[in-house]
């Protein structure tokens, strides 16, 4: 199974982290005798998705799921009116998923299969205070993930669509809060609730599980002392 997973970074040196980080599970998928590479991708840009999604094609004969899962948080009250914190979310929190939907809709069209997943989050489901723009940009993507979901099963073109809405979990996005009252309480409430990314990765690892004729079109996680 062939299957893309586009991640955000922030700046150079957290970029060669990462490609440790990455280089280091394709290490593991490869000794477990299986198949995996990676690529740098602006998700901003949709013809660098595309070439993501043509160089999946090329190296893996063929493309079965796409994990858009990039995202950032940068938080604020709105009355701070923090516009480029606001165009970063819009940009890459809900384009970048459109952009990812637009890369991998042509051949899951023409194949008449294929999964989409897309990461949303519990503030695209409620509203929370100093979320507002990040909310916004999270309920965009469950109505463009659900939208495309209806769409296929009215053109016959099997394509399954699953959006994740998490509550708190333990990764980078923290890291991207500037304002300081926003990112002190964030980073006390994870500290006290945050599941850990595997917990995501097992609930990705059930959708995509499921027989061809099975959607699990949203699923909202908490943490299990998350109120």
């Amino acid at each position: 199974m062939s299957v893309l997973a586009p991640l955000v970074l922030k700046g150079a040196g957290e970029e060669t982290l990462l490609w440790a980080k990455l280089q280091a599970v394709v290490d593991e998928i490869k000794a477990a005798g299986g198949q995996a590479s990676y690529r740098t991708v602006d998700v901003t840009d949709l013809q660098s998705v595309k070439d993501l999604v043509a160089a999946a094609q090329a190296e893996f004969g063929g493309l079965d799921v796409i994990y858009n899962n990039a995202g950032i948080m940068p938080n604020s009250p709105m009355s701070e009116v923090w516009v480029d914190e606001w165009n970063a979310m819009i940009e890459i929190d809900l384009k970048g998923v459109l952009n990812g939907i637009a890369a991998v809709l042509p051949v899951f069209k023409a194949q008449k299969h294929g999964h989409i997943i897309a990461t949303s989050s519990v503030a695209g489901v409620k509203n929370y205070v100093g979320s507002g723009v990040y909310g916004a940009a999270k309920w965009g993507v469950r109505n463009a993930m659900e939208v495309t979901r209806m769409e296929s099963a009215n053109e016959g073109t099997n394509i399954r669509c699953t959006t994740l809405c998490p509550a708190a979990i333990d990764t980078e996005l923290l890291d991207h809060i500037g304002f300081e009252t926003t990112a002190a309480n964030m980073k006390a409430f994870y500290k006290q609730h945050a599941l850990s990314p595997e917990a995501i990765a097992r609930v990705v690892n059930i959708a995509v599980d499921q027989p061809a004729e099975v959607d699990i079109s949203e699923v909202i996680i908490y943490p299990t002392n998350q109120a």
